[in-house]
């Protein structure tokens, strides 16, 4: 007995095996109750020194991101440098959002001495007095929401938003934010600010698809 194998081959359309295309996320945090600055608070040591000008801009800007990455999406650390300075008495920027494995400097542009340091459980640390001219470096390796402040001036105070993935935005002023190179495929999105965060919402990103999403808070 003998067999004919017969081979038989198929064209797939091209359309049918392009790989699915990332899409993004797009929209505005409308704040209802915008937080006001922290006035500077008089202190010895900067005795004849005229006090800082208040500055709301920084405190406006929202921080929106996927409670979840996508599977494998950031499966490596990047060590990668970011700056939070202080100028002014004020931390700037106010809000800083970064992955795992960031080292952020903190350089002292003011006159005066500063002296930064953080009790939050997901990065204590506590830099010491340094002058104008000096900067000291702080690793963040876990994920976690970082309070920071300045020992001598108690109105100076900061937050530091730690991912463990790229899938995050800062607002500008006026609220608006995109987050981009998302794949395909249902999210919770979060929009935080000043310590307030929304409920997480249910987000499809189709293929190469731009997803309107606006987020109302306090």
């Amino acid at each position: 007995m003998s067999f004919v194998v017969v081979f038989v081959s198929f064209v797939v359309p091209r359309a049918q095996v392009r790989s699915a295309r990332n899409g993004a996320i797009r929209g505005k945090v409308e704040l209802r109750r915008p937080p006001a600055a922290a006035e500077a608070r008089p202190n010895v040591a900067d005795f004849g020194a005229a006090a800082a000008a208040p500055d709301i801009s920084d405190r406006l800007k929202s921080v929106v991101y996927l409670e979840s990455a996508p599977r494998g999406a950031f499966e490596t650390v990047e060590t990668t440098h970011a700056v939070m300075d202080q100028r002014g008495e004020r931390f700037v920027p106010h809000v800083l959002a970064i992955t795992t494995g960031t080292i952020v400097d903190f350089p002292n542009s003011d006159h005066i001495y500063h002296n930064v340091f953080s009790l939050s459980k997901t990065r204590p640390f506590d830099l010491g007095r340094y002058a104008a001219g000096h900067s000291k470096p702080v690793r963040f390796d876990r994920p976690g929401i970082i309070r920071v402040f300045c020992d001598i001036h108690s109105h100076m105070n900061a937050f530091i938003l730690v991912f463990s993935h790229p899938f995050f935005s800062i607002t500008d002023t006026d609220g608006r934010y995109r987050i981009d190179n998302i794949p395909p495929g249902t999210y919770s999105v979060v929009a935080w600010n000043e310590g307030v965060a929304s409920e997480p919402r249910a987000v499809t990103v189709s293929d190469s698809g731009i997803e309107e999403e606006d987020f109302t808070l306090r």
